[in-house]
C-alpha cells in the first residue's frame, strides 16, 4: 500500500482549487457585476455536483472502511476530512463574496433583494396576493415526528422546517413540520418598484405567512434548508438485460439516496438542527450553516435579467467562418478543403448545417454519429430524425450513462428509434464520450465519406459558452478509420488497427506515452524536444510519471489545464521543466489540443479525452491527427496564444497554489479569449473586403431553345 507521497496532488483538493479560481472571477471588480454573480452561481453549481459525485463516492468507501490510498497517498477518510475543511472555508468565502460585495453593489445598480422589513405598503399587498394565489394553494405542509415518517425530499431543492409550539404547555416534545418547495415553485418573486428590479425570495415570503399553513398553532421557528443526495450510483451492466430500464432505476435511486450535505440557515436552533440531522442521518461535519440565501446556484437566473446590459459582458456573437461560402453546400466546401472551427468564436452552425443538409440530400446514404450531451430541443437530433424518416440508414450511439443527462438521452433515444434510426445505448462497461459524425454520400466518382470530429458535445447551446474545436474533413484514411470505429462500437467485431486515429480504451494511452517517450529520447540524444498540450484534467499516474521522466531529460513541457492537475510542476530534479497554467475566463475552456515537436515536424492532434484514468480506461474516446497545413497552423497558433495570456492565466506552483500571471513591465495585458475573438472578427472583416474587390459582372440569361 503506497504511503503519502509528494509526487502528486490529491484529485479532490485540486478540483477545489479550480473552483477557487472560478470564485476569483466572482471577486474580480474588473468584471461586469452580473457576470460576477454568474461566476458565483457557477461555483455553487459546481460544488453541488462535487458533493453529489465525488464526496458521495468517498462516503461510500468510508462506510465500507476502505483503507485504499489514492496516488497522493490519502485514504478515503483522510480525503473526506481534508475536503470538509476546504469546503466549509469555501462556503464562507462564497457568502462573503455575495453578502459583502455583490449584493450591496447590485442594490446600488437597482437589483434589490427585499426583506419583509423592507416592504412598502404596496409591495406588501402584492406579496400577500402572490402568496394567496400562487404559493399557499400549491405548497403542502407535512407533519414529521421522527425519521420513520420523514418525507422523501428531492435533492437540491429548498424546503422549510417549521417548529410548532408543543401540544402540552409544560415539558411537551417539540413538534416539527416540513414545507417542500419542489422544483417548479418560483424562487424569485418580482415586486413592483419605481425603477430597477426588486424581488423577494420564496422562502422569505413563506416565512411571512407560515402561520396560514397551520391555523390555530403557535409557530416557534421557520428555517429554510436544502439537502444534497449522493448521485454516485451506477448500473451493474453485467446484470442489466435492459439498459434503458436499468438507467431509469438509477434515476429513481438517486431520489432516495443518502444525504451527503445539509445546507441550512445559520439562525437554526440547536433543537431543530438536531432533529434534522437525526432524521437525515447527517454527520455534524456535513452540515453547512449559511449566513445568506441558500442555493446560490439559483442566482444564475438573476444574472440573465433583461434590461441590465451595462452590467454584463459586451456581446461576442459567434462569427461565421470566412472559409465557408454560405451559398455553397457543405459537401462542396469540404470537398475543396479541410475546415478547423474554433468555437465559440466561430459559429457551431456549420456542424448543424452539415447534418441538416445530409438529412435532406437524396445522395446521402447513411449517417453515423455519437451523442453524449445535447440541447433540449436539439436541431442535430431533429436532423437525424428527419434523415431516418426519409429512409436514410441512420445509426446513433446515444450514451445513456452521461451523468445528469440520462433522462434527456433516454427521451431522445426513444424519439430516434421511433423515427427508424438504429440506436445503440453505448458500449457495455464503458461510456462513449467520443465526438464523431460520419456521413456517407454517393457521388459521381463513387462513395465519399464526410467527417466531423470534435472536442465538445453536439450541443449548439453549450457551443456558445465552451471553447472547443471542430475538424471537418473528407480525408479518405480518416473516413476509413471512422467506418472501422463505428463497426467496432456498434457490432461485435474486434477493433482493428486504425490508420490514423487512436481510441480509448484500446490504444490511446499507449499512443500518448509513446509520443512522450519519443520526445524524451530525442532530448537525450541532443535534439530539440517539446510538448505543448491543452486539456481539462491531468490525473493518470502513468502519464504523469512519463512527463516527469521527460522533464528530467530536459524536455520543455507546457501544459494548459483548466481544472484538475495532479502533477506537481517546477520541483527540482522531478519536474523543473514543466509549466502548468490554467485559464478561467468568460468561456469555459474545454478544447483538447496536443502538439509534439517531433524533429520539428510538429504532430498536432485534437481529442475528446482528458488525461485521466476514467477517460483512458473506462470511456470510448478518440485522438485525431490534424494534418492539413492550414488547420495545423491554426491549432498551433491557438495553443501558443494561451501561453501568452497575462489577464486570465494562473500558473500552478509546486505547493499547489495558483498565482496570477501578470504582464511584464511596460507590456500590454493580453487576454487569450479576447485575442482569439478579435482574430476571428478580423479574419471575417478581411474576407469581406476581399469579396468586395472582386468584380462579378451581370450576365445575360441564357436564351431558351
Amino acid at each position: 500500500m503506497p504511503e503519502k507521497t509528494d509526487r502528486y496532488f490529491n484529485r479532490e483538493l485540486s478540483w477545489l482549487e479550480f473552483n477557487e479560481r472560478v470564485l476569483d472571477e466572482a471577486r474580480d471588480a474588473g468584471i461586469p457585476l452580473l457576470e460576477r454573480l454568474r461566476f458565483l452561481a457557477i461555483t455553487a453549481s459546481n460544488l453541488d455536483e462535487f458533493f453529489m459525485v465525488r464526496v458521495g463516492g468517498l462516503q461510500i468507501l468510508s462506510r465500507q472502511r476502505s483503507r485504499s490510498r489514492d496516488p497522493a497517498g490519502m485514504t478515503p477518510d483522510e480525503q473526506l476530512s481534508a475536503v470538509s475543511k476546504r469546503t466549509h472555508t469555501k462556503t464562507g468565502d462564497q457568502y462573503r463574496c455575495y453578502l459583502d460585495e455583490l449584493e450591496p453593489r447590485l442594490a446600488e445598480d437597482g437589483i434589490c433583494r427585499i426583506t419583509p422589513a423592507d416592504l412598502s405598503d404596496h409591495q406588501a399587498k402584492v406579496v400577500e396576493e402572490v402568496f394567496e394565489d400562487e404559493i399557499g394553494v400549491v405548497l403542502t405542509p407535512m407533519a414529521v415526528t421522527a425519521a420513520e415518517n420523514f418525507p422523501l425530499l428531492m435533492g437540491r431543492t429548498l424546503n422549510v422546517c417549521v417548529q410548532l409550539k408543543p401540544a402540552e404547555p409544560e415539558g411537551g416534545e417539540p413538534r416539527f413540520a416540513l414545507i417542500p418547495f419542489g422544483r417548479s415553485a418560483p424562487r424569485f418573486i418580482t415586486l413592483p418598484s419605481d425603477g430597477g428590479y426588486n424581488y423577494m425570495l420564496l422562502e422569505d415570503v413563506v416565512g411571512m405567512y407560515v402561520e396560514r399553513f397551520f391555523p390555530g398553532e403557535d409557530i416557534v421557528d421557520c428555517v429554510p434548508f436544502r439537502i444534497t443526495r449522493n448521485a454516485d450510483l451506477s448500473v451493474r451492466e453485467d446484470l442489466a438485460s435492459d439498459l434503458l430500464a436499468q438507467m431509469r432505476e438509477v434515476l429513481d435511486a438517486r431520489k432516495q439516496s443518502d444525504c451527503v450535505r445539509l445546507e441550512i440557515s445559520d439562525r437554526v436552533s440547536t433543537r431543530m438542527l438536531t432533529f434534522l440531522t437525526d432524521c437525515l442521518d447527517v454527520e455534524a461535519g456535513d452540515v453547512y450553516a449559511t449566513p445568506g440565501p441558500l442555493d446560490l446556484a439559483a442566482f444564475m437566473q438573476l444574472a440573465d435579467l433583461r434590461g441590465f446590459n451595462h452590467l454584463k459582458y459586451k456581446p461576442w456573437p459567434p462569427q461565421q467562418s470566412p472559409e465557408i461560402d454560405p451559398t455553397m453546400p457543405m459537401f462542396d466546401v469540404l470537398a475543396r478543403q479541410d475546415l478547423l472551427l474554433n468555437h465559440p468564436y466561430e459559429s457551431f452552425q456549420p456542424v448543424v448545417r452539415l447534418l441538416e443538409e445530409a438529412a435532406a440530400d437524396p445522395d446521402v446514404l447513411a449517417i453515423k454519429q455519437t451523442l453524449y450531451r445535447t440541447s433540449r430541443d436539439s436541431p442535430i437530433v431533429q436532423a437525424l430524425i428527419n434523415a431516418a424518416e426519409r429512409g436514410k440508414y441512420v445509426t446513433v450511439i446515444v450514451e445513456l450513462k452521461a451523468r445528469f443527462d440520462e433522462a434527456r438521452n433516454i427521451d431522445q433515444a426513444r424519439a430516434l428509434e421511433h423515427a427508424g434510426a438504429q440506436v445503440i445505448y453505448g458500449v457495455k462497461g464503458l461510456k462513449t464520450h467520443s465526438k464523431i459524425c460520419l456521413i456517407i454520400r454517393r457521388e459521381p466518382h463513387g462513395i465519399q465519406r464526410y467527417l466531423h470530429f470534435g472536442t465538445g458535445n453536439y450541443n449548439e447551446a453549450t457551443a456558445r459558452l465552451y471553447s472547443d474545436v471542430s475538424l471537418m474533413t473528407c480525408d479518405e484514411e480518416l473516413g476509413a478509420d471512422a467506418t472501422s470505429f463505428f463497426n467496432a462500437v456498434t457490432g461485435y467485431s474486434q477493433p482493428q488497427k486504425f490508420r490514423k486515429i487512436e481510441a480509448a480504451p484500446i490504444g490511446l494511452r499507449e499512443k500518448l506515452l509513446d509520443m512522450i517517450r519519443t520526445e524524451t529520447e530525442l532530448k537525450r540524444s541532443g535534439q530539440p524536444a517539446r510538448i505543448t498540450a491543452k486539456f481539462n484534467s491531468l490525473v493518470d499516474p502513468r502519464i504523469i510519471d512519463a512527463l516527469y521522466e521527460a522533464s528530467q531529460a530536459g524536455v520543455e513541457i507546457r501544459l494548459n489545464i483548466r481544472g484538475i492537475c495532479c502533477l506537481r510542476p517546477g520541483v527540482p530534479g522531478l519536474s523543473e521543466n514543466i509549466t502548468v497554467v490554467s485559464i478561467v475566463g468568460r468561456f469555459l475552456e474545454h478544447a483538447r489540443i496536443l502538439c509534439f515537436h517531433h524533429h520539428g515536424d510538429e504532430r498536432v492532434f485534437i481529442s475528446s479525452a482528458d488525461w485521466m484514468q476514467r477517460n483512458l480506461d473506462r470511456r470510448v474516446e478518440l485522438l485525431v491527427p490534424v494534418e492539413d497545413d492550414a488547420c495545423r497552423r491554426q491549432l498551433i497558433g491557438i495553443l501558443e496564444l494561451y501561453f501568452r495570456d497575462t489577464v486570465k492565466a494562473r500558473r500552478l506552483s509546486p505547493d499547489g497554489r495558483y498565482q496570477r500571471i501578470t504582464p511584464p513591465e511596460g507590456a500590454e495585458p493580453l487576454s487569450s479569449q479576447q485575442q482569439l475573438y478579435q482574430q476571428v472578427v478580423e479574419a471575417v472583416k478581411q474576407a469581406r473586403q476581399r469579396q468586395q474587390t472582386v468584380f462579378e459582372p451581370h450576365r445575360a440569361p441564357e436564351s431558351k431553345p
